[in-house]
């Protein structure tokens, strides 16, 4: 217990902050005068008085973080956000239960976009606000976004951006003082967020529905205000437009920002992990149209119009949909999600695999058969020209093994629950790579209104783990992690 109070004062403070991100959807309100004001301020309210009462009980117990609190206040922190972020959701929707209200707000804070809701067209605009702003918030990472003003809280950061961001760039930073780098990766993801809102106005789209899709398109995170999502608006301009910035979201923030210091996008074309991701969405969306066509469900322009948004939105793990691709012979969907467990890049907004651990293995692969055929050969693996240590490899074959044995054991708890092998299996691919829709039940046409509380729980916690990258939460279910 005395391991925990240190950390939930911290928490408190930042139950705190967050409680202030309401004024934004307040605000919202007030200008449309939708009738939510006083939900919000409700929020408000009781999210500051929980932190205070928080802060208050565990006040004596303050001190500096250990490099393992780290990992236990990134958990505490998503799932106390979740927790505060569900206020206006059970004030507006009095029939929504908690279980639903915790997986909207789970959902749009890891940028994974799935839903229990029906009726976006006619939601408030300030309720619309609120879950397009979590997705927004959630799109970087909360964490980082707490990073930038730790140093006014007092406390050092550098355990929460390792916590936060594991894998092959934890250890990476763009500026000297971590502070300044989650700084650095806001200015990015601001600009993006504002240029994306205008692009999608000036081809046409509503300035607030511009404004929503904008903070889901560059978080990845495929919330819409429309049950139609992108479909709705039936614009090649806007697909154009979301594809653009998907693509932008799912590149490592750290090349746009070396970008952006340098001014040349030519280190874009030096990055082999980008260069791997457009050459596989490229080759993806000709192959796949091409297979559509030849089946006669479009005719090759057509295919490739909603094969070229659909494939880049589910495959960047972002979740927007123009059509129900859904429909489709099985060999396109299923394809087009198994690419959301490993197209977006390390260090962007999207979730999977990611493609620097793909790469890994299949240099690992490469090494390997090579030294059976020569074996005193020397085969140093290289990303970037840079040797990679054999510690990171050994990672990332770990990284992986977990991350597929989490999806088949919870496949399968899925279908022990009732659900049919489709549903069950597309629905925590999806979560755990925060891509959205699935296929069967959840599928493009539907959403996740139809699955009882115990597989919305399992959906939750894929989403999270799924999100801090399956090792951050694990490693707090061991018990040498306890020890002293």
């Amino acid at each position: 217990m005395h391991k925990i109070l240190p950390i939930a004062h911290v928490l408190s403070k930042f139950i705190m902050l967050f409680s202030c991100m309401f004024v934004f959807p307040a605000l919202v309100s007030l200008y449309y005068r939708d009738g939510t004001l006083d939900e919000f301020l409700l929020s408000i309210f009781a999210g500051l008085a929980v932190g205070l009462f928080l802060w208050a009980a565990t006040r004596r117990y303050e001190r500096e973080l250990k490099a393992r609190d780290g990992f236990i206040l990134v958990c505490l922190m998503w799932f106390g956000f979740a927790v505060t972020a569900t206020t206006p959701f059970m004030l507006h929707f009095p029939g929504m239960s908690f279980t639903d209200a915790c997986f909207e707000a789970l959902s749009t804070l890891t940028t994974t976009g799935a839903t229990t809701l029906t009726g976006l067209d006619d939601l408030p605009p300030s309720i619309n606000f609120w879950r397009h702003f979590l997705s927004w918030l959630g799109g970087m990472g909360i964490i980082v976004l707490a990073v930038a003003v730790l140093p006014m809280l007092g406390i050092g950061g550098m355990q929460l951006y390792k916590a936060e961001m594991p894998g092959l760039i934890k250890d990476n930073k763009l500026a000297p003082r971590i502070a300044s780098t989650a700084k650095s990766l806001w200015i990015i993801y601001t600009g993006l967020t504002i240029i994306c809102t205008f692009a999608l106005w000036i081809v046409g789209m509503p300035l607030f529905d511009a404004i929503c899709h904008a903070f889901t398109t560059i978080s990845l995170g495929g919330t819409s205000t429309k049950d139609a999502s992108i479909g709705f608006y039936n614009s090649v301009a806007i697909e154009m437009v979301i594809s653009f910035f998907m693509v932008l979201s799912a590149m490592n923030f750290a090349l746009h920002f070396i970008a952006w210091r340098e001014g040349s996008v030519r280190v874009y074309f030096r990055d082999t992990e980008a260069k791997s991701m457009l050459v596989l969405l490229a080759v993806s969306i000709v192959g796949i149209s091409y297979y559509l066509h030849h089946h006669g469900v479009f005719d090759f322009l057509t295919a490739l119009r909603h094969v070229s948004f659909n494939l880049i939105s589910i495959a960047t793990a972002c979740g927007f949909a123009s059509t129900d691709f859904g429909a489709w012979p099985t060999f396109a969907p299923m394809w087009i999600l198994v690419m959301s467990c490993f197209t977006a890049c390390a260090g962007s907004t999207g979730s999977g695999i990611k493609m620097a651990r793909n790469l890994v293995l299949i240099k690992q692969t490469t090494s390997e058969i090579t030294r059976l055929l020569h074996p005193n050969a020397v085969v140093p693996l290289k990303i970037n020209g840079k040797i990679l240590p054999n510690q990171i490899v050994l990672s990332v074959l770990a990284f992986v093994f977990v991350y597929i044995a989490s999806i088949i054991l919870l496949g399968f708890i899925m279908m022990i629950s009732g659900l049919d092998y489709i549903t069950a299996f597309t629905a925590i691919v999806a979560c755990m790579n925060n891509a959205g829709p699935g296929l069967g039940e959840v599928g493009p046409a539907s959403n996740y209104s139809g699955l009882n509380d115990f597989q919305t729980w399992i959906c939750s916690l894929t989403m999270v783990l799924g999100r801090l990258e399956i090792f951050t939460l694990l490693i707090l279910l061991t018990p040498t992690f306890w020890r002293k």
